[in-house]
């Protein structure tokens, strides 16, 4: 059994299935929603993981947005599980992103959120919502004025 802090924590591992091919919507949070990726260059460092996961083929990226402190990613799992490929991505983000500060410690929130999507799911709507994030958040007033989202449909 696994042993938190916080009762609910192993409740998110619980029942948690990978299925190669099948598409997820994946969030994290950075640890105590600190807004470290508003910085640009920061997000960028992101950005580089979430590219080569796609790149050597452990998922196909269809759309994320980085938001200042958290992230969503709309893949297709390929040649990874959810736990590898979140803690590849979390990881290496953080270690990049902790030397570029010069600082130790958590970076991001323990755990993750993921949804399986239904095959009769439209993806393009489920992408236009990942995507639109910035302007539902008051960031930006439209989404092409936010620089760190993407999706294969453009």
């Amino acid at each position: 059994m696994l042993r938190s802090d916080k009762p609910h924590a192993g409740a998110l591992r619980r029942g948690r299935y990978s299925e190669s091919g099948r598409v997820y919507l994946l969030t994290a949070v950075l640890h105590g929603r600190e807004a470290l990726l508003q910085d640009f260059a920061l997000g960028r460092l992101l950005v580089a993981e979430l590219r080569e996961a796609h790149e050597i083929g452990l998922v196909h990226s269809l759309a994320w947005v980085v938001m200042p402190d958290h992230l969503h990613w709309l893949v297709q799992l390929e040649r990874t599980t959810l736990d590898e490929l979140m803690r590849r991505i979390k990881g290496r983000s953080a270690r990049r992103i902790n030397q570029r500060l010069s600082r130790y410690g958590p970076l991001w929130q323990h755990g993750f959120h993921d949804r399986a999507l239904r095959q009769e799911e439209d993806l393009r709507a489920v992408a236009r919502y990942v995507i639109a994030n910035p302007v539902r958040a008051g960031l930006v007033k439209r989404v092409a004025d936010y620089p760190l989202w993407d999706a294969v449909w453009l």
